[in-house]
């Protein structure tokens, strides 16, 4: 013991005259350095702290039960050449998850002013119903898939002030006919509202957003409503509105179309997700999942993702990549997950004579099964 008692002296004293000649190295130079420094330290500080809290958060929420749901557009099952119905009757029965997030398209719900069809959504409600799953319902004007936003036609030539009350009169039709439906479990409202960056959105105007929030809110205050963020930003939503629960997507690997035009994978590490949902719960005190979780190709434009060769899809997903996501996803600690691409996984088994993805997926949803399983017996 003395002699480590002096060796740990010796290295203290070591590590002690390092610290001082490098102090003396950073604020005896120039500004520049100084300020370089700083910024240095600054940095290591935050990405320090940041770590913390996500290993905070992953830790808090471990004993949480997973949920592996699938997000489902009809019109993106049709683009594929597949039956709707028999799509997502698959992901219900052969792939057994039982959360789906499901659209209300204005455009197409209401192709005519005042008048409303609901016949596409009620049979996927029915679906569910008989599959006892839960459904999360984009509502709003900006909804998954591009172009995000989906304004009717015969709103074109309106000023906002008249289109926007007829937006409103349609959310309204959407939740009273939806929110005493025992498979609505929460609604989310106008996906990703402020991002600039993507789809063919005119209007972000956030006293809208607090309007639409405020309006679901008094029709139907019972039922959870989310609001959405894009990934990779390090800020935290701290104005208002304030859901319930915030969402975030996460993209790993897609062709930027913007700067490099080529495939960029994302470095951001699982626990920087978990920090962004760690601080929004310290902040705000409001959980976070993932709503949309990469799961299919983005492939470089301007040809659909079905007009692709399979060998380009494939360098941006692939079945060792797809079974990566999902690790990565459950890595966030975030402990509900909607997976994006499940028509493009039964476009491929059914299509394509590629059941590989799709069984990466049902592996994964069985494996969560059970582990929620094993952390119910425990309790």
């Amino acid at each position: 013991m003395p002699r480590l008692h002096k060796a740990m002296i010796g290295l203290f004293s070591v590590l002690k005259r390092q610290v001082r000649r490098f102090w003396r190295f950073a604020w005896r130079g120039s500004i520049w350095r100084k300020l370089t420094v700083g910024a240095l330290a600054a940095v290591f500080l935050f990405t320090s702290a940041s770590y913390g809290v996500a290993q905070w958060y992953i830790s808090k929420h471990a004993k949480e039960p997973l949920t592996l749901g699938a997000s489902f557009i009809a019109d993106y099952a049709t683009s594929f050449g597949l039956d709707p119905y028999a799509t997502l009757e698959a992901i219900f029965k052969d792939l057994q998850i039982r959360q789906v997030r499901l659209v209300s398209y204005w455009n197409k719900m209401e192709p005519q002013p005042g008048q409303y069809d609901f016949t596409e959504l009620d049979w996927q409600y029915d679906l569910a119903n008989r599959y006892d799953a839960k459904v999360s319902l984009s509502i709003g004007l900006r909804q998954p898939r591009w172009p995000e936003c989906r304004q009717p036609v015969w709103t074109a030539n309106m000023p906002k002030e008249q289109w926007q009350p007829r937006l409103y009169d349609f959310i309204t039709a959407v939740v009273n006919r939806y929110k005493d439906n025992p498979a609505t479990a929460d609604y989310e409202l106008e996906n990703e509202f402020l991002l600039k960056a993507f789809g063919k959105c005119t209007d972000f105007d956030r006293q809208r957003l607090i309007e639409e929030y405020n309006l679901v809110k008094r029709l139907d205050p019972k039922t959870k409503l989310i609001i959405s963020r894009s990934n990779n930003w390090v800020g935290i939503p701290l104005r208002q509105p304030t859901p319930d629960q915030f969402a975030i997507s996460v993209y790993k690997r897609v062709w930027d179309y913007a700067y490099t035009h080529r495939y960029v994978e994302y470095p951001m590490p699982p626990w920087f997700y978990a920090s962004l949902a760690g601080y929004e719960e310290l902040l705000s005190g409001k959980d976070m999942i993932i709503h949309e979780l990469q799961a299919e190709p983005w492939p470089p434009p301007p040809k659909s993702l079905r007009e692709t060769p399979l060998n380009e899809q494939f360098k941006s997903l692939d079945p060792k990549r797809l079974k990566d996501r999902i690790d990565f996803g459950i890595a966030t600690g975030m402990r509900t997950i909607d997976l994006w691409g499940a028509e493009w996984w039964y476009w491929m088994k059914t299509k394509n004579d590629d059941p590989r993805f799709w069984n990466i997926v049902k592996e994964a949803v069985a494996k969560a099964e059970i582990d929620n399983q094993k952390l119910a017996d425990r309790d």
